[in-house]
């Protein structure tokens, strides 16, 4: 269970955009954005509301440049940060979405090479997910993709 206050707030501006409250997401996870430390906060932090940020975008090039952020963050984390705050993933467990998510948007962009880079990169990391719901969710937008690219 996530115990970290600001995933949890991170947490609340994506069911915001998920219930289409898009405008309200996109400030509340900008004012987090600056409250964090941008470049300088808590990666993990930092790799979260990038990713939620990222989904919450109307522009695929404004997505791809969030996406970005958080896989730029993300190699900076721990399994032992991922724990402290309540995160059941490894930080093995966090690269499938991000490459899946970074695949989609080099699509989006017709950039197809890189597209399936990060196609390849999002199999390459899928054995650390477990057959769990999310597991599967990663799994199925993996096989979509990938049907779309070929």
């Amino acid at each position: 269970m996530i115990t970290d206050p600001t995933l949890l707030r991170i947490g609340d501006a994506a069911q915001l955009n998920h219930q289409g409250e898009r405008e309200t997401a996109r400030r509340l996870l900008g004012e987090l954005w600056d409250e964090i430390g941008r470049e300088r906060g808590d990666p993990l932090q930092r790799c979260t509301l990038a990713h939620t940020m990222a989904d919450a975008q109307d522009d695929v090039r404004e997505e791809l440049l969030w996406d970005q952020r958080a896989l730029e963050a993300v190699e900076l984390l721990t399994d032992a940060r991922l724990a402290e705050a309540g995160v059941s993933l490894s930080v093995a467990g966090l690269y499938p979405s991000l490459h899946l998510s970074l695949c989609e948007c080099y699509r989006k962009l017709g950039d197809l090479d890189r597209a399936r880079q990060h196609l390849q990169q999002a199999r390459d990391t899928i054995g650390a997910l477990g057959d769990d719901d999310y597991g599967r969710l990663i799994r199925d937008g993996l096989e979509k993709v990938a049907d779309v690219l070929r």
